[in-house]
């Protein structure tokens, strides 16, 4: 679309220093560690000092420019710095920046465009509550008001889901790495496998799938003999993200949504990077029949980064009492401004269409890659929200985590970032704003073909 064109800092990458980093990120970055704790991570494996950005563009201290294919995890919806958004911030900043939970014009009509974004025939069956302004906080809410809703405790999360570092989010995200130092968080946390389609943990393919792991979900539901106390709720993403930008087979939450209603369970989705618009609609379970009765939202509702997160949920599951669930910065009202003018300019601009028509084009590209290189196992995902996984050999499906951290350098020396995830850290994660143009995905894929090609001559040489 010519007119998001005007979004962008510039539509390909551009550098100007001798090295990556560039002289003035390097005493940036030295300062950083010097002076920063050691947690950081994201410069370790991308070291750049960032100064300015705008739409799918980051322009580092030393004037370089890069593709971001990254979106600041999935925040970043309707692209850095959007000026159609900061128009509603400018604004809002003027009058008020700050109101706890009391009612305003301003957290009111979010609300309401929120629910008035809903499938129709469900819009009058939910509200919506916000919590602190990370997709943590929203999580731990979600436990919360299902625990307190039915009584119980249990929770009943999926393999490769991720969901935030809290001590909550952390108990229900899969990932040891995470958790390994960690000896206790909350209490009667389980697992179930998830659709992992293309590493199937029932050593099934697509022919020969019956949902196993649906199956094996409800046999933990079913008897007394799972070790399984009858949880609360489950919490599953509907489109995983860290886990590897992961699409479940087609029925597969339906399934799922149906066997927990049958034992009285809540169902949470967690839509925190799947949500607005990212796969087209407005939230991904729309694209299905599944309908859950939580959804936890954060990441691409404040629009251009703003901190925001909350919950839509049934009114029938309605358990709070007064202060039940409080956060002093819950509902920062310029966030909320943010969210509204990401949504008017979606509407305005029909990005829910383009979001479909720019994915499809990107995901049609790296099919083209994927048909090319031996590496290559797997290409999925929806809209802006696609993986690409990486093996050693197509048949045995052994991930090559090495292969793609090599690549991952040679396309960030050439401009663009990606994020990688996935079970073996051998997925390239993409999740770029929704407003990438077709000729800055043109860019990023030549990237990648260059980088491929100089991985390929050094792969050869190696084995040879």
């Amino acid at each position: 679309m010519e007119l998001l064109k005007k979004y962008h800092l510039s539509e390909c990458a551009k550098i100007v220093s001798a090295s990556i980093p560039g002289e003035k990120s390097k005493v940036l970055l030295k300062l950083q560690s010097e002076i920063e704790g050691s947690v950081v991570s994201y410069p370790k494996s991308m070291p750049i000092a960032i100064k300015r950005a705008k739409g799918s563009i980051i322009e580092d201290v030393d004037g370089n420019q890069f593709i971001d294919f990254f979106g600041g995890c999935g925040v970043l919806n309707v692209g850095h710095g959007n000026e159609y958004v900061l128009d509603y911030v400018k604004e809002q900043q003027t009058e008020l920046i700050h109101a706890l939970d009391f009612p305003t014009e301003n957290k009111l009509d979010l609300i309401q465009l929120i629910l008035k974004n809903l499938p129709t025939e469900i819009q009058e069956e939910y509200k919506v509550s916000f919590g602190g302004p990370t997709g943590s906080d929203a999580i731990e809410a979600a436990i919360k008001l299902a625990k307190i809703k039915t009584g119980r405790d249990g929770i009943i999360a999926f393999t490769g889901g991720y969901h935030g570092m809290s001590s909550g989010a952390l108990a229900v995200t899969s990932d040891t790495f995470f958790r390994n130092k960690l000896t206790s968080l909350i209490p009667n946390v389980s697992f179930a496998p998830y659709s992992y389609c293309y590493r199937c943990p029932f050593s099934k393919n697509s022919d020969s799938c019956e949902f196993e792991c649906v199956s094996h979900f409800e046999w933990i539901l079913n008897t007394a003999h799972s070790g399984i106390v009858k949880p609360a709720a489950i919490i599953l993403e509907p489109l995983q993200g860290e886990g590897g930008n992961i699409a479940p087979k087609e029925g597969y939450l339906e399934r799922i949504v149906e066997i927990a209603h049958k034992h009285d369970v809540i169902v949470i989705f967690d839509e925190v990077q799947s949500g607005f618009f990212r796969t087209g609609k407005f939230l991904e379970f729309m694209n299905t029949k599944a309908v859950p009765d939580i959804v936890t939202f954060s990441k691409g509702f404040g629009g251009i980064g703003f901190p925001i997160s909350g919950l839509i949920y049934r009114k029938s599951i309605e358990a709070w009492k007064p202060a039940d669930h409080i956060g002093t910065f819950r509902s920062n009202q310029v966030s909320i401004a943010a969210a509204r003018g990401a949504f008017d300019f979606i509407d305005e601009y029909e990005i829910e269409k383009y979001t479909e028509s720019i994915g499809c084009y990107l995901m049609e590209k790296l099919k083209e890659l994927e048909a090319e290189n031996p590496f290559i196992g797997d290409v999925r995902g929806k809209g802006m929200m696609l993986g690409v996984e990486f093996v050693k050999d197509k048949i045995t499906k052994e991930p090559f985590p090495e292969y793609l951290k090599e690549l991952r350098e040679e396309c960030f020396q050439r401009g663009l970032l990606f994020e990688v995830g996935g079970h073996y850290k051998n997925v390239m994660r993409l999740i770029p704003p929704l407003i990438t143009t077709s000729k800055i995905v043109d860019e990023a894929i030549e990237i990648m073909k260059e980088a491929i090609k100089v991985r390929m001559e050094k792969y050869l040489e190696s084995v040879l």
